[in-house]
Formats: C-alpha cells, sequence, structure tokens
C-alpha cells in the first residue's frame, strides 16, 4: 500500500493551510495559554501562523498531502540567519492583539532554544483533526527527511505535546529537556542528526 502524494505548495494556498494549521493546534494546553478564549483562538493562531507561513513559502518550503488535509512548514537554517518576516513585530501585534506579549515570550524561548548547527527547521507539522493518527504526518516526515538525509543535514523542531513528541521520537528525532511556558506547559527541543 503507498502512502499519500507529497506535494510542494503553492503560495496561494497560503491562507488555506495556515488556516489547517491553526486547527490542528487548537486543542493543545499551549496554544490555550497563548488564546485562553476559545472563541477567538483559531482566528488570532491563523492571522498568527500566517506570518511564519508566508515567509516559508519566500524562504522555506511548505508540503501538503494531494488531499491538502496535512501540511510540513520547513526553514532552512544553513548558512546565514534568515532574514526575519517584513514587519514581523507590527504584523504579530495586528493578529494578536491583546494576547501579543504572550506570542512574544513565546518567541523569545524559541530563540533561547534553538540550535546554532546547520539544520532544517520544522516549523509546524499539522493534519486535520479527523485524519489524525493514520500515518499522514508521519509520510510528510518520511518524505522530507529522505530528502534531508541526502544532503546530509539534520532537522529541529519544538514538540508542543507528548503525543508529537513520541511521534517525532519514532522518526529519529532525540529529545532534550524542555523548556516551559509560564503556566508550566512544556515544549520539547528535538534534534534529529543528519542520517536519522
Amino acid at each position: 500500500m503507498t502512502g499519500p502524494q507529497i506535494e510542494r505548495a503553492e503560495p496561494a494556498e497560503a491562507r488555506a493551510l495556515t488556516e489547517l494549521i491553526a486547527e490542528a493546534f487548537v486543542p493543545l494546553a499551549a496554544t490555550t495559554w497563548l488564546v485562553p478564549d476559545p472563541a477567538i483562538r483559531h482566528k488570532i493562531l491563523t492571522d498568527n501562523f500566517h506570518i511564519v507561513v508566508e515567509h516559508a513559502f519566500e524562504w522555506g518550503l511548505v508540503e501538503t498531502t494531494e488531499d491538502r488535509s496535512a501540511a510540513a512548514v520547513w526553514l532552512p537554517a544553513v548558512a546565514d540567519p534568515l532574514p526575519p518576516p517584513a514587519d514581523y513585530d507590527d504584523r504579530v501585534a495586528a493578529a494578536c492583539g491583546e494576547f501579543t506579549e504572550r506570542f512574544r515570550l513565546l518567541d523569545d524561548l524559541f530563540e533561547a532554544n534553538h540550535p546554532h548547527e546547520p539544520h532544517h527547521h520544522l516549523a509546524f507539522l499539522a493534519v486535520r483533526p479527523d485524519r489524525q493518527g493514520t500515518g499522514i504526518g508521519s509520510a510528510l516526515l518520511r518524505h522530507r527527511h529522505a530528502r534531508l538525509d541526502e544532503q546530509g543535514l539534520p532537522a529541529y523542531l519544538d514538540a508542543s505535546s507528548t503525543d508529537s513528541r513520541d511521534l517525532y521520537a519514532r522518526h529519529g528525532y532525540r529529545v532534550a529537556e524542555p523548556f516551559r511556558l509560564p503556566d508550566g506547559t512544556p515544549f520539547w527541543p528535538m534534534w534529529r542528526p543528519a542520517g536519522g
């Protein structure tokens, strides 16, 4: 049995794929801390994540399944640091409103824990909720890891739940000590050496 067809997404799909990512992330403990109000959480996450997804279309890679039920957003960190997204601070403030400082704190935590060695950074891996647990996320990982292994490049990510941490561990990522949001919610830095 063959897995799902993996394709490079087109920039015109940025908003739809960002909404998919937000939908998958809405129930997480971290996003509940970021946006405590469930009535507006999806919209704020979509507006915030869209900044990163657009940036990946310019500087990185967005891959998706043929049916657009999942997406992986990758940013290279292999030579000079990437420039930040244009007008990043203003765009985050416009997207996040009263919760801007929470998103900025999370950005600071991500930056403080990000490795400096050359790698590719998995910013988001998301599967539509009704398709989770069917192997689609693993197919996206295997597809990109094969290319990274050919190039001799490691990968890095921050896992935001025990389920995702365990999924990534099955794909060769080594987990480090977690860093935590102010309410104690953990993120696990995870590193996959070149070749798995």
